[in-house]
């Protein structure tokens, strides 16, 4: 499915559903759905940390660094994979900025599916496009 309406409607629910979880800082949130690139895309939370998706259904795509709690109210950047190290950040404002240039190539607006559905619909328009 292309990003329509319905699609719209999926993103905002899910940005929804992690600001009632309560798991992640309100300024963070207020700041990842204040950058557009980051609002397009599909919010989901584990262990306070926000991560950010491109597609809407679980499992979600592990290609995007994600965002932790860290003290004093500064934060850790990691990823896309846990094994991956970003870096520190004072603010949510800067977390989010180490997140937005380390975005993959053509990222969002979410696409409504699976990681399986999603690496279809861009095999299918890279062949397309090549054609």
């Amino acid at each position: 499915m292309n990003w329509t309406s319905s699609g719209n409607a999926v993103v905002e629910a899910g940005w929804q559903t992690v600001r009632d979880d309560g798991r992640v800082r309100a300024e963070l949130l207020e700041a990842a759905y204040a950058e557009p690139r980051l609002r397009q895309l599909f919010p989901w939370t584990g262990m306070g940390e926000l991560h950010f998706s491109r597609c809407t259904e679980w499992r979600h795509t592990w290609d995007i660094p994600y965002i932790q709690p860290a003290a004093e109210g500064a934060y850790w950047v990691s990823g896309p994979l846990r094994t991956d190290t970003v870096g520190s950040a004072a603010t949510a404002q800067e977390a989010i900025a180490m997140v937005v240039e380390r975005l993959p190539a053509r990222c969002g607006p979410a696409f409504v599916g699976t990681p399986e559905e999603l690496t279809a619909h861009e095999a299918a328009t890279r062949k397309t496009q090549s054609d």
